[in-house]
């Protein structure tokens, strides 16, 4: 329990310390940009400014495979490559990858097959339109696009 208040006492010094961490700070960048690409794309592709794409998840490239590839290789830069903490940060990086591949892709599409039902069945005019959000997850190739800018931030950055 003392570990608890003085950590507490201390979150000033904490939050400055945590602040200057490089290897957060560019895992943060590698998210921040491909954020802003997500969005970019969309403007150039739809000709129309759409806020969601700059901060929802799914689309090219994907922004949680930017954030936690560059995290892990940041940590591998800076810990060694055979740290067990580099091990760490690549197996949460591939779960998390995977996740957005995979199990969110798929959940997307679900969501895009309940949506076409309850569209027909809303104007058959027997049930109130509630949709889903489709876009959850990413195609692998998104995946891999995220995962190289994540790499490719964290070299030229640290």
């Amino acid at each position: 329990m003392n570990h608890v208040f003085w950590w507490a006492s201390h979150i000033p010094e904490n939050l400055n310390n945590l602040g200057s961490n490089s290897v957060l700070l560019t895992a943060l960048l590698a998210w921040l940009i491909a954020q802003t690409a997500k969005g970019l794309l969309v403007l150039i592709r739809q000709r129309r400014l759409d806020f969601r794409r700059f901060v929802g998840a799914g689309g090219m490239p994907s922004s949680h495979s930017a954030f936690v590839s560059s995290l892990a290789t940041g940590i591998g830069m800076t810990t060694g490559w055979n740290s067990p903490l580099t091990a760490l940060a690549v197996v949460f990086a591939l779960i998390v990858m995977y996740d957005a591949a995979g199990v969110r892709y798929a959940a997307g599409r679900q969501a895009e097959v309940l949506n076409r039902i309850v569209d027909d069945l809303y104007h058959g005019g027997r049930v109130r339109e509630e949709r889903l959000r489709e876009l959850l997850g990413h195609t692998p190739v998104e995946v891999l696009v995220g995962a190289a800018l994540g790499i490719v931030v964290a070299v030229l950055v640290l």
